[in-house]
């Protein structure tokens, strides 16, 4: 009998397990280094090395050759690997030197440099392993660590101190230690890395003689508990927890050279976004705590001071895009920013986009040109060069699009619905395509999903019915499976994105996915709709989406046996629309629901709902807690116990409210799993769970 796709599902880990990731491209262009797992089924990631002109690949780090435990994580690699969402394991992060002929990776806490041009081919490695990999000795468990631009030494974190090792003479000391429990040198803070897609605390400077240093001080933050009830002879877990309206950890950068030397950054802003070291400048990007003002800043490193740069407002919010700033190699600054109702890419002060392209990130400067992501149609994402003079688009076909640039060399993805799994593509000087293969498992799906808009606003909807289902020959009940939250999208041309969503389909639904306001790649007017208010628009919109698929489809979906489900943002949307729309939602599942947006972090909640202190209102209007008495359709929450992004709390304060009220429900806790649920038994009796509660619930 063949794999249920639940069960393949979980143990591929939702089938990213055999794509090729993490591309670093050599200044030349002639090789490509990646990281990949051996096959589709297999956890632990390898570090590979593409030759571009033979076509070559070679094995250069096998994890399993190093012996290393995987289990014996530092809490703060498990940490950073929470907020990356990364559920792999084996060599899941590493560094290069510039010329990309050195490598730097962590493992199990061990420090590990190879020398990339002693790779060795696929299928010739001898059994004792690569050998050309050197474990470096260190007095600590190692985070993230970072080769400096000319490879010859290796810093790293370890109990909260950055530390430099010399590879030739082997000298290794602490440039600086933390004065306390509660400081950090050289991490990125929890919103940082949460929120701000930062995963890094400190850069190199060309030279390779300092680097700058973020300087972390989490005194201010309030402390939390998660404990494990299940196992109630262990310690609850303490965790330091920016929760709306409440402090946010001290951060200050200083530039640390050496040979001892120590320079103070000062900034005044509350958030450190991030931070670029290349031959033109060293620069800061701030942010201040209404997010509303962002900064850019060159440092002269040699005192500290700061000068502006430009300076960027809105009355909302200001977005955070990946990718910048940085510098075409006659120094102009390649920038992004709000201009016209859309994200534009600026070269200078020029903006060099139309508003109607929606600008994702920055990818790569490769000399003057600059390759970027970006959006017409908001379900699909392309890539882009600007070369000094024009635009060109470097994709072409229907889908979503990444990649990298260096050397005249580039390095594509590509996911659409028409083709299986990612496609990765080295594209040579000469206009050579040179694949990278995929060992991603096939999840045996026949995937019915059909993309368009629905509603008054014209939403992008997928509407995804069963294989076996022929339109027009029966109503089935409904299922919407939305995220609809802010900065996050689910409605995209890649089969990826409605895995899930067809096995739920398969079991008898109807099912749509649907992007309101608030979601990206759609403009800055449709973004904002959510500001002061996370409730009504996503509702509203989700309705809207239910009704006009309803039109599109009068034969095929049965109003009146109507279920959603969720997970996060999903998940309180979820648990929101049985509370305040039962007339509308006959069933919901709100898997990590945010109940109280009072309890959830800084940096995401004040973005959207201000301070919780000036507006007690707009948090009350946007959680759940009043609306408990309402509940009169079936409702499962679920959680995991150790969950440190979304804690319990919401879950167990909502069901306490519920209670109170009479109101019946189920809860189903979730022991030892976080946020990301990556066990693999949890992660497919949580699909089978989720089904048979939907099933007898719309009955």
């Amino acid at each position: 009998m063949s794999e249920s796709f639940p069960r393949l599902s979980a143990r591929t880990r939702r089938f990213t397990l055999g794509v090729p990731r993490g591309f670093t491209i050599s200044p030349d262009g002639g090789r490509v280094v990646f990281l990949r797992t051996r096959s589709g089924a297999d956890p632990v990631t390898c570090l590979w090395e593409l030759d571009t002109d033979t076509h070559v690949e070679r094995l250069v780090v096998d994890p399993r050759t190093l012996h290393a435990d995987e289990e014996n994580l530092p809490p703060e690699e498990r940490a950073r690997r929470e907020r990356s969402r990364e559920s792999a394991g084996g060599v899941v992060a590493y560094g290069t030197d510039a010329d990309v002929t050195r490598a730097c990776f962590a493992l199990s806490g061990g420090l590990y440099v190879v020398d990339l041009t002693a790779g060795l081919a696929v299928g010739l490695a001898p059994a004792g392993g690569q050998t050309q990999v050197r474990r470096l000795t260190v007095p600590g468990a190692v985070i993230d660590p970072r080769l400096s631009p000319d490879g010859r030494h290796v810093a790293y974190v370890t109990d909260g101190a950055l530390r430099v090792q010399d590879l030739v003479s082997g000298e290794d000391r602490a440039l600086a230690e933390p004065e306390s429990p509660t400081v950090t040198y050289g991490l990125a803070e929890f919103i940082a890395a949460e929120e701000m897609d930062r995963m890094r605390g400190y850069w190199w400077a060309p030279s390779g003689d300092a680097l700058l240093v973020e300087r972390a001080d989490e005194a201010p933050v309030q402390v939390w508990h998660i404990a494990d009830p299940a196992n109630p002879d262990r310690t609850p877990s303490a965790q330091r927890y920016p929760a709306a309206g409440t402090p946010n950890a001290n951060t200050e950068l200083f530039v640390l050279g050496l040979d001892g030397s120590r320079v103070a950054v000062p900034y005044d802003e509350e958030y450190l976004v991030t931070a670029g070291w290349d031959a033109h400048a060293l620069s800061i990007v701030t942010l201040t705590r209404d997010q509303r003002t962002m900064r850019l800043f060159e440092i002269d490193p040699a005192t500290g001071a700061s000068t502006l740069v430009r300076e960027d407002t809105d009355p909302a919010w200001i977005d955070i895009i990946g990718g910048v700033p940085a510098h075409l190699d006659d120094g102009s600054l390649v920038w992004v920013a709000n201009s016209e109702g859309g994200h534009r890419l600026f070269v200078g002060d020029r903006a060099v986009t139309p508003p109607t392209l929606q600008v994702r990130a920055v990818l790569d400067v490769d000399h003057d040109s600059v390759l970027f992501s970006a959006s017409g149609d908001p379900t699909e994402i392309h890539l882009w060069t600007w070369d000094g003079h024009s635009l060109l688009p470097v994709s072409t076909r229907s889908g979503v699009f990444s990649g990298r640039m260096s050397g005249g060399v580039g390095v594509l993805t590509e996911q659409s619905l028409d083709t299986e799994g990612v496609s990765t593509t080295v594209v040579r000087r000469d206009g050579m395509a040179v694949p990278i293969p995929s060992y991603a498992e096939r999840p045996g799906l026949d995937l019915r999903v059909s993309l368009g808009r629905s509603g008054r606003r014209e939403l992008a909807t997928a509407v995804v019915l069963p294989s076996w289902h022929e339109q027009g020959s029966g109503k089935l009940p409904v299922l919407l499976d939305p995220y609809g939250g802010p900065h996050a999208q689910r409605v995209l041309n890649r089969r990826g994105a409605f895995l899930e969503s067809q096995w739920f389909a398969e079991q008898g639904f109807a099912v749509i996915v649907a992007d309101g306001r608030g979601t990206p790649g759609r403009g800055t007017e449709f973004e904002r709709a959510v500001l002061n208010d996370l409730a009504t628009p996503a509702l509203e919109d989700q309705i809207d989406a239910l009704h006009g698929v309803a039109e599109q489809y009068p034969d095929d979906l049965d109003l009146t046996r109507v279920a959603i489900r969720g997970w996060s943002f999903g998940g309180f949307l979820a648990a929101l629309a049985v509370l305040r729309r039962p007339d509308v939602f006959h069933a919901a599942v709100a898997g990590a629901p945010v109940t109280d947006w009072r309890l959830y972090d800084t940096c995401y909640t004040e973005r959207y709902l201000g301070d919780p202190v000036k507006q007690p209102e707009v948090y009350d209007n946007s959680s759940l807690f009043a609306d408990a008495p309402k509940l009169e359709r079936p409702l499962l929450l679920i959680h995991g116990l150790a969950d440190d992004n979304v804690v319990s709390a919401h879950t167990l304060r909502l069901s306490s409210a519920l209670l109170a009220a009479g109101r019946q429900h189920n809860v189903l806790p979730l022991s030892g799993v976080t946020h990301m649920t990556p066990q693999e038994v949890v992660a497919e009796n949580l699909l089978l769970l989720q089904v048979d509660f939907l099933k007898k619930s719309l009955t």
